[in-house]
């Protein structure tokens, strides 16, 4: 009888000590927060820098920076099994007025490993639904409808020296790239961005540091001439597409804390 005992209690303690700890761990609920910071190749930038003629894009021109936001959205934590979290909801990070560099979802994760979570840079297909977010209406950040509806990815604006040296506009805005302004656009090819930053195990509330590299939307693959393209870049489904390539590699991980 003592033996039965005894070979109870060692499966029990065989049990407890073989439970898989993410299974615990993944009860926990914890908070994801985002901090969007930005720079111009290796100097930082901040609101306190614009209006100001001091920045070369890879072509040369001399720019300045006036207004910049843009939109985040749809963050995703992809689990190993390959299931996925989805933190529903969107962030207008607006660099001019120092508003929303920092975004906390409402909804929460668990701990435990993420083989990749990832954001979108603007809205995706599905949520770029015209009239469906009152409070970026009122921002003024809805497209026409005859350039396809929905909503802006990123308002990028201020001034160059043109090759007349004279002082010269750009409005460099990333939408949906569409072609046959009017009632029936048609797009040809999705221009919304999914950044991917990689795999992260989470053990407590935790901060991703993204860095935005202004400079990379001028240089690559695409060496943008503002003398070509400055202004009226909405309606152009090549600007919009070139764009969206350029956006490729702007946004960097920077830390996870």
């Amino acid at each position: 009888m003592k033996k039965t005992y005894t070979l109870l209690a060692l499966s029990l303690l065989l049990l407890i000590s073989c439970r898989d700890d993410d299974s615990i761990d993944s009860e926990t609920p914890v908070n994801a927060t985002f901090n969007f910071s930005h720079h111009w190749d290796d100097t930082p930038v901040t609101n306190s820098d614009f209006n100001d003629l001091k920045f070369t894009n890879a072509h040369g021109e001399l720019l300045s920076i006036e207004r910049l936001r843009y939109l985040i959205s749809y963050v995703v934590f992809t689990e190993t099994s390959g299931q996925t979290i989805l933190l529903d909801g969107y962030n207008l990070v607006d660099v001019t007025n120092q508003t929303n560099l920092s975004y906390t979802p409402t909804n929460k994760i668990v701990t435990g490993t993420y083989r990749n979570v990832s954001f979108v840079f603007g809205f995706n297909n599905e949520k770029n639904i015209e009239g469906a977010y009152p409070d970026l209406n009122t921002a003024s950040w809805n497209v026409p409808m005859m350039l396809g509806g929905g909503y802006h990815y990123m308002q990028l604006d201020g001034k160059f020296k043109n090759n007349a040296n004279e002082t010269q506009g750009y409005n460099y805005h990333a939408i949906r790239a569409n072609d046959n302004a009017g009632e029936n656009p048609t797009f040809p090819k999705d221009t919304y961005i999914q950044v991917d930053l990689g795999e992260v195990t989470i053990n407590t509330d935790v901060v991703f540091d993204i860095s935005m590299n202004i400079a990379e939307w001028f240089k690559n693959p695409n060496n943008w001439d503002l003398n070509e393209y400055n202004q009226m870049l909405m309606p152009n489904s090549t600007a919009q597409i070139l764009i969206h390539e350029n956006g490729q590699n702007v946004f960097t991980l920077e830390g996870i804390n």
